[in-house]
């Protein structure tokens, strides 16, 4: 396991700020770099991960209410470290378990997203995934102060917002790419159907293991080497604080 700001492996540099270490010592990361992707519309194989994802979160949960998974109660007890209100801003692995278990189910939003967001129900931990070719310079996870902008959308059209001082953000050298750790992921970064590099992020508070992280992250690179069998896929090592 590997404690360097650069993950081994990927050429994208990672890294995470003090304050954040401080904030959130149970904190762990595992990257995956893919370069030659062929994304597109949402597919029926796509739809089957989801729907299977689905299934193996109920069978996780067993009744509870996903905010009673240890896993994500670490996650709420993050958020409300940096002033967020788990509730109202669930991270994103939160999140698309509520809508899992919904009688809506989940979004379907193109084959790369489905498959992450698949994996990331599945295992019930945030991933993300960021196109490479839209990254400037570097990823850092700070505490924000205020200034930073982030692209979003608001009725359709493209809108600049800022992080509230002291919020978890991902940002690179343009701005914010991800609101509140993993709660809103900036449009400028986003996967779109014509991405071709990508970096997916799983994030892990402790009590999740290691050995769990690891193995979300191993399924998550089976699927894309289905889905994209000429892409070249390499893992980092797990970051821990």
């Amino acid at each position: 396991m590997s404690r360097s700001p650069h993950v081994s492996g990927t050429t994208c540099r990672l890294h995470v700020s003090d304050e954040v270490r401080t904030l959130a010592p149970g904190f762990g990361y595992l990257a995956v770099e893919a370069h030659g992707l062929t994304n597109g519309p949402s597919d029926e194989a796509g739809a089957a991960l989801l729907d299977e994802a689905a299934r193996r979160l109920a069978a996780r949960l067993d009744g509870r209410a996903p905010q009673d998974d240890p896993h994500v109660a670490a996650w709420r007890a993050a958020y409300t470290a940096f002033g967020s209100k788990p509730s109202r801003t669930r991270n994103s692995a939160e999140a698309l378990a509520r809508r899992a278990l919904a009688d809506g189910g989940l979004p379907r939003i193109n084959r790369l997203v489905d498959i992450y967001n698949a994996v990331s129900v599945a295992h019930l931990v945030p991933v993300g995934g960021e196109d490479l070719d839209r990254i400037q310079g570097g990823m850092r996870l700070v505490r924000a102060t205020g200034d930073e902008p982030f692209g979003t959308a608001a009725d359709g059209a493209e809108a600049v917002e800022h992080p509230d001082a002291g919020e978890v953000v991902w940002c690179d050298d343009e701005g914010v790419t991800c609101r509140r750790w993993n709660w809103r992921q900036g449009v400028r970064t986003r996967l779109t159907e014509d991405s071709v590099s990508a970096l997916f992020l799983l994030e892990r508070m402790a009590p999740m293991t290691l050995d769990e992280l690891a193995a979300a992250g191993a399924e998550l690179v089976r699927e894309l080497r289905a889905a994209c069998p000429d892409a070249r896929i390499e893992t980092g090592d797990i970051w821990t604080p």
